[in-house]
């Protein structure tokens, strides 16, 4: 969604995931987060266009992002994607265990250590963010949408079901255009996958390029080097990344434990349904969510 959004004349999004919002939010020191100059230079490259924004997941878990948000800009309009909590979960898992803030061999492991991680035990030396390995909590939905509700009015929150995106994308992006109040008619015919599950082609580079003591190192000097100088090399270091990675499905989720964690969520999605005025109830069983069809 970020990236059809950008290759729209009216919109211009700019670095995605900086979360600069969300101060409660507890970034370990190889996370690099913007100041609010350094956040409004990401901007520097605006044009004119109607709107400008980006994209950062954890805005929706924390807890402060919602009032921070409204408070840099009471107009904001605010666009919240939702997936199935199981299927979105497993694939955070992998997406942790790509990029090191997870390091438990299995995704079931992974659920078993939660208490440990609510009490920051049994981590990685790579882990950037504890409070994401509390699978159950980042699944909460309900509460979350409701903060950005309470906070901007529904008239301003805009919310997309992944689903619903995958089978119509057209459809679905022309409904986002049209909440932003920008000509939904320009928009265009071919929609790659963008962000799909990937591995590390090294993994030993990788932990190197992750290593927190390499990133806290590099971002404790961004403030003896010209911006240009810092914003070069993160761009050299998000290129090796990029090289580094390639494509790899993700295995098939045991059936008993995506059974479980069906029934796990089952009253979550019950609530979130009534708060959205939209059965979700699919996601508690294991059919396809029919897709709304506009």
């Amino acid at each position: 969604m970020n990236q059809y959004l950008g290759q729209h004349p009216d919109l211009y999004m700019a670095k995605k995931e900086m979360h600069f919002f969300g101060r409660d939010l507890h970034f370990g020191p190889q996370f690099y987060r913007r100041d609010r100059d350094a956040y409004l230079a990401e901007f520097n490259a605006w044009n004119g266009q109607a709107h400008a924004g980006e994209a950062s997941v954890w805005y929706l878990f924390s807890e402060q992002a919602a009032a921070e948000i409204k408070a840099f800009n009471p107009e904001a309009r605010i666009i919240i994607m939702l997936r199935d909590p199981v299927e979105m979960l497993y694939s955070l898992y992998y997406q942790f265990r790509a990029d090191g803030n997870e390091h438990l061999p299995t995704f079931a492991t992974a659920l078993s250590a939660q208490e440990d991680r609510r009490a920051s035990r049994n981590l990685g030396r790579r882990t950037y963010l504890c409070q994401g390995l509390v699978y159950d909590e980042v699944a909460g939905y309900t509460a979350q949408i409701r903060r950005y509700f309470e906070a901007f009015g529904r008239a301003r929150v805009h919310v997309v079901i992944y689903d619903d995106f995958a089978a119509e994308t057209d459809v679905v992006l022309k409904g986002v255009l049209d909440f932003l109040g920008v000509d939904s008619t320009r928009i265009g015919d071919s929609f790659r996958v963008v962000n799909g599950n990937k591995s590390a082609k090294s993994p030993l580079f990788q932990a190197i390029l992750g290593d927190p003591l390499v990133r806290g190192t590099a971002i404790a000097l961004r403030s003896w080097l010209p911006r240009p100088v810092f914003t070069a090399l993160q761009k050299t270091e998000s290129q090796l990344l990029k090289f580094n990675a390639r494509p790899e499905k993700r295995p098939r989720l045991d059936p008993d434990l995506r059974a479980s964690l069906k029934c796990q969520f089952q009253p979550e999605i019950e609530r979130l349904s009534e708060l959205l005025s939209r059965d979700l109830t699919h996601w508690t069983r294991d059919t396809a969510l029919k897709p709304l069809v506009a």
